[in-house]
């Protein structure tokens, strides 16, 4: 890490560098060779689809029923509960089918440009095969969890073998992918945390769980829903607690660790085999939150470590897109001691047929509906097979070197630090930086630059979880699939930027420019009375806009 600069860089005495390179059009090649590119976003004037409808247009018309079904089982309205009959007709656009395939193809067209570079490596977007897509929406669509398992047999053995997989990668010996999230996953763990205490009698003694400050915050929420007290250790000179404030920590009151390692800060603790040591002495559990999975897969094991149960996002690390909060799956593992607590059913195979198991007494039961998210398992075990053993091995190592790369290119980006300044470790994930001192020299925000960076087709990128303990924190995650010219790229973008807001700051303060919406009011998303989930809701909130518009 070079030392931080008092000023912004300068090309030389009598140009500043942010001079020459705002009079540079179109696609530019940066400082270090990355190739920043001009971008501009499709711009359509399209109204909502529920003020485009008129009275009488259809896109579908659905067939009647045939008499010889009706006068055998009925009419299917018959078998609709009175308690969910609806009372007048749903407030649905009538539209014709041309017109909603244009006003969803302008849509699309409008946010063209961002499956570009998006370095939000555990987040979201890996390598996500087309073929996924195909095997879904064609091998899928016409399958229902309440089928006879005897017709749902190929499926269920992508489950079984998806699970014989992760225990291979993982050392665990049983899995659920019941879990909707990671979130869900780590209510999984101290709902089973409960149910093997309430089971050995000791649930009333060991009533704590240890934490860490950049362990996610699901983990604490969790272990307060399940009926724990938590106690969070605080992060010491190097990003992580000191082993002696976890040994002050641990008592006969201590039901379990909840910990995620490489932690949110994108830094390892080097002592994590003696912290489950410690904690097992004590009588607790160890719970490894690896979400942050990429850096680690097919390098080192959770039960290796002595861990006694870990989750995994599928929709992360496994080859599953996800933005905007969803889809998402939790991959929950445990040891053969824990695993007649797991969510009911689990898949078996007994040689000849596989099974869903719900003989289960001692399951703590159910945390969504049927086996869980189906079309994202079978998009991992599609993941999985495309990589092959050596593929995820190497793919943990591009993590790793992508991002490490990406830090040299980003030391002498100016009013940019790293959170950690003197961290030494070599095998990072991400790493959070600060634009403190650019937000200190000119009053440009994190924020602000994550939209400015959405003008040249990249990704507004991850800042921290909230409260934001760095201040103005950005943390990119440049994941296995990235190119060196894609890193580039990117930091020269985050370079632009930097210069820009020291030279031109209210272009970046009011950024973007290219987009086909312009800046949002943060006031507005953040205030639940301008917000409105159901087109109903709108109308009543905003009775001028439903009627006009």
């Amino acid at each position: 890490m070079s030392q931080q600069k008092d000023e912004p860089e300068m090309g030389d005495e009598e140009t500043p560098e942010w001079a020459q390179l705002s009079e540079l059009k179109g696609a530019r090649e940066g400082q270090r060779g990355g190739l920043v590119r001009e971008y501009q976003a499709q711009t359509w004037d399209e109204p909502l689809i529920f003020n485009m409808g008129r009275e009488g247009r259809r896109g579908i018309v659905f067939p009647e029923s045939e008499p010889e079904v009706t006068d055998t089982v009925g009419e299917s309205t018959s078998y609709v509960p009175d308690a969910v009959r609806r009372e007048s007709e749903p407030e649905l656009p009538e539209v014709s089918k041309p017109w909603v395939l244009r006003h969803y193809l302008h849509l699309s067209q409008e946010t063209l440009g961002f499956t570009n570079l998006s370095p939000w490596g555990t987040c979201t977007m890996k390598y996500a095969s087309k073929l996924g897509e195909q095997i879904e929406s064609q091998q899928l669509a016409d399958l229902h969890p309440l089928q006879d398992e005897e017709t749902l047999q190929g499926v269920l053995e992508i489950v079984y073998e998806l699970e014989q997989y992760l225990k291979e990668l993982t050392g665990m010996d049983r899995f659920s992918f019941q879990a909707a999230s990671g979130t869900q996953s780590a209510f999984v763990f101290t709902s089973l945390l409960r149910a093997y205490l309430e089971d050995r009698g000791e649930f009333e003694q060991r009533n704590e769980v240890i934490t860490t400050l950049y362990t996610h915050a699901c983990s604490p929420a969790t272990a307060n829903v399940s009926g724990f007290d938590v106690i969070t250790l605080q992060p010491g000179d190097n990003g992580y607690p000191p082993t002696e404030a976890l040994k002050e920590a641990v008592s006969d009151r201590t039901a379990a660790l909840m910990v995620v390692n490489p932690n949110d800060l994108g830094i390892y603790n080097p002592n994590m085999k003696e912290w489950v040591d410690i904690v097992h002495d004590a009588g607790g559990l160890c719970f490894y939150d690896q979400a942050n999975f990429n850096s680690t897969m097919g390098i080192s094991r959770a039960a290796d470590i002595g861990f006694d149960a870990s989750q995994y996002m599928l929709h992360k690390t496994f080859g599953n897109p996800k933005g905007g909060l969803g889809p998402a799956a939790g991959a929950f593992g445990c040891t053969e001691e824990l695993s007649e607590f797991l969510p009911s059913p689990v898949v078996t195979y007994d040689g000849e047929t596989y099974l869903l198991d719900e003989d289960r007494p001692k399951s703590i039961g159910k945390v969504r509906e049927f086996w869980g998210n189906i079309p994202l398992l079978v998009k991992a075990y599609m993941w999985i097979h495309a990589m092959g053993g050596d593929g995820i091995i190497e793919g943990s190592h591009l993590s790793v070197l992508g991002n490490n790369y990406l830090d040299t290119l980003l030391e002498d980006v100016p009013g940019l630090s790293k959170s950690v300044e003197d961290l030494s470790q070599h095998r990072m994930e991400m790493t959070r930086h600060s634009w403190g001192k650019l937000h200190e020299d000119t009053g440009v925000s994190t924020i602000d630059i994550r939209r400015r960076l959405t003008d040249f087709g990249i990704d507004a990128y991850w800042m921290s979880h909230e409260p934001w303990t760095y201040p103005e924190p950005f943390t990119p995650e440049m994941g296995e699939m990235h190119s060196k010219e894609n890193i580039k790229t990117y930091a020269e973008a985050i370079r632009r930027i930097a210069l820009e807001a020291y030279s031109e700051p209210e272009k970046v303060k009011n950024a973007p420019h290219n987009q086909s919406k312009r800046r949002v009011d943060e006031a507005r998303i953040n205030d639940p009375d301008q917000w409105a989930l159901t087109w109903r809701a709108f109308k009543k909130k905003f009775p001028e806009w439903g009627e006009s518009n």
